[in-house]
């Protein structure tokens, strides 16, 4: 095993990207030592029940002191209050980065409580499930998912290379952009898409012609795939989108579009345009699965390691 590449790292908030990094970590030696806070006693507790971390703290601000890197896994709109917290006792020279699923507005929040010498990478793994909480993670969650890095202007190159190397050692793989375009990126990958599966879902809800028990027990495939993503949690994606509002806007508005030509062909039986729409994105998703990032096994064809 080679030498760590941090001696200390801090995760702050502990659910299911904080817990399968520290399993992560710990497959493969990342770290010397991994320390772990969240708000919710009742989290610190399970994390130490189930030994997350090699060491659970009571506070964000113990937590990061001494620390190389610090992760910030904490809800989107809890940023930058996070930072003020531990920004007085962040060690001199330290990476702090985030796994946020927004990149603006994460920045705005962190990066002027920071003091000097400390170098700020703000990060997003695009990966996950359904499931949150300490208990949720799993080491195999990042392996062969891709991890944007969004530095800020005048980074310098050291502690952006230093985590691009703690991702790829967990399994990632790593890319870099800027974050206006990282977040009409994940707009179109990922925001839009769960707004549209909790619509689907609340849709089958008011929809009183169709009985609670038929909506479960006829769920075909379709469905169940929006309540998988409509179960997500809700803090998490509320923060999302209100962090996001404009790039996600500028998504609906084309989905909207694209949903009104789909409406119309049906309504005059242009059978035509369908089947040329439908072959087009059938093509999109051939070329998810040719890229390794999905295929016909659930969960990407991930087992869940069982501790």
């Amino acid at each position: 095993m080679s030498a760590p590449l941090y001696d200390r790292v801090a995760l702050i908030g502990l659910g299911l990207i904080a817990s399968s990094m520290f399993w992560a970590i710990r497959r493969t030696g990342l770290a010397g030592e991994v320390t772990g806070y969240a708000r919710s006693e009742a989290t610190r507790a399970t994390a130490r029940r189930i030994g997350l971390c090699d060491r659970v703290c009571d506070s964000a601000a113990e937590a990061v002191e001494g620390a190389d890197l610090v992760v910030l896994c904490v809800p989107v709109g809890a940023m930058g209050q996070v930072a003020e917290e531990i920004a007085p006792a962040l060690k001199p020279g330290a990476t702090v980065t985030d796994v946020g699923s927004v990149k603006r507005d994460v920045i705005a929040q962190v990066a002027p409580h920071l003091p000097e010498g400390v170098f700020f990478v703000p990060g997003h793994p695009l990966a996950g499930t359904e499931h949150s909480g300490p208990e949720s993670g799993f080491a195999e969650l990042f392996d062969n998912r891709w991890c944007l890095l969004v530095p800020v202007e005048g980074t310098p190159e050291a502690p952006i290379a230093r985590l691009r190397a703690f991702w790829e050692g967990m399994g990632a793989n790593v890319d870099t952009m800027d974050a206006e375009h990282h977040d009409l990126v994940l707009a179109v990958t990922s925001h839009t898409p769960h707004l549209i599966a909790y619509t689907m879902v609340g849709v089958a809800d008011d929809l009183r012609r169709v009985t609670d028990s038929e909506v479960i027990k006829y769920s075909a495939a379709g469905f169940r795939d929006f309540t998988r993503i409509a179960a997500s949690d809700p803090t998490m994606w509320r923060d999302v989108f209100l962090t996001n509002k404009d790039a996600t806007l500028e998504i609906l508005g084309r989905f909207t579009e694209e949903l009104f030509a789909l409406q119309r062909a049906i309504r005059i039986g242009d059978g035509a345009h369908l089947f040329d729409y439908f072959t087009r994105t059938r093509a999109i998703r051939r070329g998810i699965i040719e890229a390794g990032q999905d295929t016909d096994a659930p969960d990407f064809g991930r087992k869940k390691v069982v501790r």
